[in-house]
């Protein structure tokens, strides 16, 4: 089996429509040039994986950012589409025609050998590999092959996402690993888990 695709999905930072969780306490651009530094440092964190890798912007890959990245890192630009988070990551899935490992830019303690391991549970005998956030959701799932029931209904952005995956990789009889627990920076309470080397 080829080693899987690694997927990073990433908003682009613009004033008010980037990290808008955490704009009570950094305030627009400051929120902004955070989702920046987050995008940076997970393209990074890919590289050192060795994983071919793939970056699918929101709203689209034509924003100046995403060309600049593009330009520092060995990258792919896509366009995300779909009606809502969980078309579009599906339709990710479909598009990379798994195996394939699906990332955002929000969890800065995301290591490279995080993804190698669950490159390496796909390559062995595991249908699936969850990286479960501590905030109840996840900030990676890895997928032999795409399917539409792990993100069709989820309630994304609350605290039942992990569980609600778990229950439908169960239900369709899938063996799957699990990573270590990291958090994910989204609200200000979040902040005190940024590393020193991004400071807010």
């Amino acid at each position: 089996m080829h080693s899987p695709r690694l997927l990073i999905f990433a908003k682009a930072p613009l004033p008010g429509l980037a990290k808008t969780r955490l704009i009570p306490a950094l305030g627009a651009a400051g929120a902004a040039a955070l989702q920046q530094r987050l995008i940076r440092r997970t393209l990074a964190t890919a590289a050192q994986s060795g994983l071919a890798t793939e970056l699918w912007c929101h709203p689209d890959c034509a924003q100046p950012f995403f060309a600049a990245c593009a330009g520092e890192v060995t990258v792919e630009l896509r366009s995300q589409q779909g009606a809502d988070l969980g078309e579009r990551m599906h339709h990710a899935f479909v598009t990379a025609d798994a195996p394939a490992l699906l990332i955002g830019t929000d969890c800065p303690a995301l290591s490279a050998q995080d993804l190698c391991a669950a490159a390496a549970a796909l390559n062995a005998d595991h249908d699936a590999v969850l990286g479960p956030a501590a905030d109840g959701g996840y900030y990676l799932i890895g997928l032999r092959r795409p399917l539409a029931e792990l993100f069709r209904d989820m309630p994304w952005g609350t605290d039942a996402v992990l569980a609600r995956t778990r229950q439908r990789l169960h239900a369709a009889g899938l063996r799957w690993q699990e990573l270590p627990t990291h958090h994910d920076i989204d609200t200000p309470t979040d902040l005190i888990h940024l590393p020193k080397e991004l400071p807010p």
